[in-house]
């Protein structure tokens, strides 16, 4: 029998997945000696290895702060063509790209251990308290650990109380929770998984056409409603490579899906299925799109024996993990505005509990279709985006555990507001409160139920490389030099948080630019037209052309153009977005 390897640390984060990462990173730069292991080659999860490299939510300026905001400008930088791509996304990118933005930091960082290939067996526990978790070969004690798996497997291994499937309506009164069992909450008891994989333009404009499998095809409604254009650019990153994370009638994969949580076989055949399933919806794309396409087979490393590699995702994209049980469960209530953005939530003594900021629609996938969801939208900057919201602190430590953390899916959150809160810009927002929380109540010898939530936001406004805001306002940019003093006055006051979600009185701040965006910027001139509410095009001189529309993530451009006279001639600032028909506004005169 191989002996087993003892470590030990200050911080122990398993899974290096999107939160996970964000974990170990922040951690580590507030010098506590952290241990990051990792079943993968990739750190970065949804960003990365699970291939979705289209990031949703926190789109707009004044929520690219924190982790998420540093990721993007690298993006941004190492980017030679710019992330407007695709439809689906503001930012698109190669898979590589965020890898090595991932890899490089945590390069830069000597109090961080990097261990890969390793997956939890069992966790170590005296009491009520987490104490380590023993890998294949390798166990590693720590002070405190983070659960950062893309299921939650530390909340199973370690007797952790968490929740896994639907609440009904009676348990929290959610509008959205149904009232009672049906053969959708039996079936799919979490949101559908995704194997996403890439595709490009065929070599050989042969190669791309095979014959189409006899019989009918799961498949058969995939491209309804949808141009075959529309579709390969949906998913469209640099170098004309197109993922393919398709959720009507395309590669979600729920058939089984609570195999994922039961034991190692169980996931590992549910896991070859969905795998299998991805690869027959590419043949059956070589066949319907109207151009040849094939494998985009150099994206992702291959490994000897295991899924995944090539085209394919490292592993699928999981769109819901076992829950835990926490001080405090996010419900769909807490997300949903009153007037423009949710309410803060607040701890037992009426403080503030805010640590990550969000803005997603909640968004739910099940191979049956869509569910009534109570809205959490509104038109901004000319376009569609979620209403605002906010993470407390209570969601990420568990009731009744110490030694222990979460910094992913698993927070503690219902199954319904899942569908808001568990997109990858949050979702490194949270790894990022959790790595500062766990650095905090190490070097203060306590555990992480007896840290003060504002010792934590203070430590997350004033971050030397990635300061966070903890309460979102849409007209409150990054870059703002009132931005921290805006944040405090809120902790201090919440009174202060006004429904519109727009800061009072704010002197104007001019959006700021990266030099390699700044290269790629566009300056076009042609007459407004308002098409609607929060709705503009632009008719581009000379006349003639198509109009493209005109939508914006800045708030001082989204106030011009709501202000600008139908058929004012203006001159635009911005880049292209031939997928999505629109230009990214800069700026405008």
């Amino acid at each position: 029998m191989p002996s087993q390897q003892i470590l030990r640390t200050q911080v122990l984060v398993v899974g290096g997945g999107t939160g996970g990462t964000a974990a170990a990173i922040q951690a580590a730069r507030q010098g506590v000696e952290t241990i990051l292991v990792s079943e993968g080659p990739w750190l970065g999860g949804m960003l990365t290895s699970a291939g979705v490299c289209a990031p949703d939510g926190n789109e707009l300026t004044a929520f690219q702060t924190g982790l998420w905001g540093s990721f993007l400008r690298a993006i941004l930088d190492r980017e030679p063509s710019g992330v407007d791509h695709g439809w689906v996304s503001f930012f698109t990118y190669q898979p590589h790209t965020g890898a090595s933005i991932f890899a490089d930091w945590v390069a830069q960082l000597p109090h961080l251990q990097w261990i890969q290939g390793y997956e939890p067996q069992a966790v170590f526990r005296e009491g009520d308290r987490i104490t380590g978790v023993a890998f294949d070969g390798l166990s590693v004690y720590a002070d405190l650990t983070l659960d950062g798996t893309e299921l939650g497997d530390l909340l199973a291994l370690g007797e952790v109380p968490h929740r896994l499937g639907w609440e009904l309506q009676s348990q929290w009164q959610e509008p959205s929770a149904p009232l009672e069992e049906s053969p959708l909450t039996q079936r799919y008891p979490v949101q559908a998984p995704t194997w996403v994989f890439y595709l490009q333009s065929a070599m050989d404009p042969g190669a791309g056409r095979v014959a189409p499998p006899s019989g009918p095809s799961p498949f058969q409604q995939a491209l309804q409603g949808y141009s075959p254009h529309a579709f390969i650019q949906y998913g469209a990153i640099p170098h004309q490579r197109y993922m393919i994370n398709w959720p009507q009638h395309g590669n979600d994969y729920a058939q089984g899906v609570i195999r994922l949580f039961e034991s190692a076989q169980q996931r590992q055949a549910f896991l070859r299925e969905a795998h299998a399933h991805s690869q027959q919806f590419a043949q059956f794309l070589s066949h319907h799109l109207e151009h040849p396409y094939e494998l985009a087979d150099s994206l992702f490393p291959s490994r000897p024996g295991q899924l995944g590699g090539g085209a394919f995702a490292l592993h699928p994209y999981y769109r819901e993990s076992r829950r835990l049980v926490g001080m405090t469960t996010v419900i769909e209530q807490d997300l949903l505005p009153q007037g423009a953005v949710a309410p803060l939530p607040r701890d037992d003594t009426g403080q503030v509990s805010a640590i990550a900021i969000g803005n997603y629609a909640n968004d739910h996938h099940y191979p049956s279709g869509d569910i009534p969801l109570a809205p959490k939208s509104m038109r901004w900057g000319g376009r569609w985006t979620g209403t605002a919201f906010t993470i407390p602190y209570g969601s990420l430590v568990p009731k009744a555990v110490d030694g222990l953390l979460v910094c992913e899916k698993n927070i503690s959150v219902s199954h319904m507001a899942n569908g808001a809160t568990r997109l990858q810009p949050l979702v490194l927002g949270i790894g990022q409160a959790a790595g500062m929380a766990a650095a905090l109540a190490v070097q203060q010898g306590i555990q992480p139920r007896a840290l003060k939530v504002r010792s934590l936001q203070n430590a997350l406004l004033n971050d030397a490389l990635a300061p966070a805001a903890v309460v979102p306002f849409y007209n409150l940019a990054p870059h703002h030099p009132d931005w921290k003093q805006r944040q405090i006055e809120v902790l201090e006051d919440p009174s202060r948080y006004p429904a519109t979600g727009n800061c009072p009185d704010l002197p104007p701040c001019s959006p700021r630019l990266g030099k390699a965006e700044q290269q790629r910027l566009h300056t076009v001139q042609g007459r407004f037209e308002r098409c609607g509410p929060n709705h503009y095009q632009i008719h581009l001189d000379p006349p003639g052309q198509t109009p493209w529309s005109l939508v914006t993530l800045h708030a001082q451009v989204h106030d011009q153009l709501q202000s600008l006279p139908n058929h004012a001639s203006i001159q635009v600032q911005g880049w292209f977005n031939p997928a999505g028909g629109w230009i990214r506004v800069h700026a405008l005169d």
